[in-house]
């Protein structure tokens, strides 16, 4: 407000320089120094709308409506716009994880297949025989099959067999 009343002051002072004399005069007498633009009149006028009513507007209530589908099918098409923007970075992401997860899982394959290698190395298995102290078969007693249907094994298991 303090600038408003400066402003008002500098645009009115030309017609105060006529009035001035006798301002100062009045000023020099008077024993309080004057307040900034005194000289202003602000009339406050008291308004009373309580007994207007308010006009129908069928008009208002269709540009409501209109404003509102417009606002709908904005956002409609705004999401429209970015879902694929955003479905690809989702996507994105889970091919990440995929990798991921595949290099994890060869990783762990190698890990596996070197310790199938370690159990079933040659020297493991002849260590794990002289544990378990098994033993080879005699020579004679080993039956070779070399994928014929014949009947002398059958028959020599069974006059083995018989023979005992």
């Amino acid at each position: 407000m303090a600038t408003l009343a400066t402003v008002l002051d500098k645009l009115f002072e030309n017609g105060m320089n006529n009035a001035r004399p006798a301002a100062l005069t009045a000023e020099a007498s008077a024993p309080v120094r004057p307040f900034a633009n005194e000289d202003i009149f602000f009339h406050v006028k008291r308004i009373d709308n309580s007994r207007v009513v308010r006009a129908a507007d069928p008009q208002a209530r269709q540009d409501c409506w209109k404003m509102i589908g417009s606002v709908v099918a904005a956002a409609v098409l705004l999401i429209a716009v970015l879902l694929p923007g955003a479905y690809s970075l989702l996507a994105g992401y889970q091919i990440q994880t995929l990798r991921q997860d595949a290099h994890r899982l060869v990783n762990e394959r190698a890990s596996l297949e070197l310790q199938e290698a370690e159990l079933l190395s040659p020297a493991r298995m002849e260590q794990m025989a002289r544990d378990q102290q098994f033993v080879d078969p005699p020579s004679q007693k080993v039956v070779y099959l070399d994928g014929q249907r014949d009947a002398q094994v059958a028959q020599n298991a069974t006059m083995e067999s018989s023979g005992k």
